[in-house]
């Protein structure tokens, strides 16, 4: 059996699957292994599982045995595995260790790393997968490298005839679902003489 996907959200005593056999006689179901964290339960009359508790998305696929035994004769069973995975839903955005940050870099010079920028996601997979990107700010003087969060100058910058600071807003953007979330830094470039 391979159930539905449930979301980590989903309550205790939520219907799961139905397990069913073809046989002449009433039959007992139980859980008989795999579910050590005690996630579910079953009806020993109706074959039903329900979930016992929250789930742990961490904890998860899961899989246990489920067996049906003759209700008049307990050497007589039968059993099959029921799969169950877990969608981490997309609880967190990402989060820069600081909204600010200030850097310097000098006049010209030619095209330079300024800073590495690094935001942390709480989610798990494609959840807490970033990418960064530049919001606003210094038109085309600067680029970022959206796998590694790197600021880069993309020209030299001339202090007596151009601005001397320049604000770049930078986001992290997760590859969420079902939508995806950003967190934003602003990092202050000085020039300098």
């Amino acid at each position: 059996y391979q159930p539905a996907p449930l979301s980590e959200k989903t309550l205790p005593d939520t219907f799961v699957v139905q397990i069913s056999v073809l046989y002449k006689v009433p039959v007992i179901y139980t859980i008989v292994s795999g579910d050590e964290k005690e996630y579910f339960i079953i009806n020993s009359s109706t074959g039903i599982v329900r979930t016992r508790k929250n789930l742990k998305v961490e904890d998860f696929p899961v899989s246990f045995n489920v067996r049906a035994t003759d209700s008049s004769n307990t050497s007589i069973f039968n059993e099959a595995s029921v799969i169950v995975e877990v969608i981490d839903e997309n609880d967190f955005p990402p989060v820069f260790p600081s909204p600010l940050l200030e850097e310097t870099l000098e006049e010209n010079l030619p095209a330079t790393q300024i800073v590495q920028l690094k935001a942390q996601d709480s989610d798990t997979g494609r959840n807490g997968f970033l990418t960064y990107g530049i919001l606003s700010g210094g038109g085309l003087k600067f680029r970022i490298d959206e796998a590694t969060g790197i600021l880069y100058s993309n020209a030299s910058f001339d202090y007596e005839e151009e601005p001397t600071e320049y604000q770049v807003v930078i986001y992290a953007e997760d590859d969420g679902i079902p939508e995806k979330k950003r967190g934003y830094c602003t990092v202050v470039i000085k020039i300098i003489d």
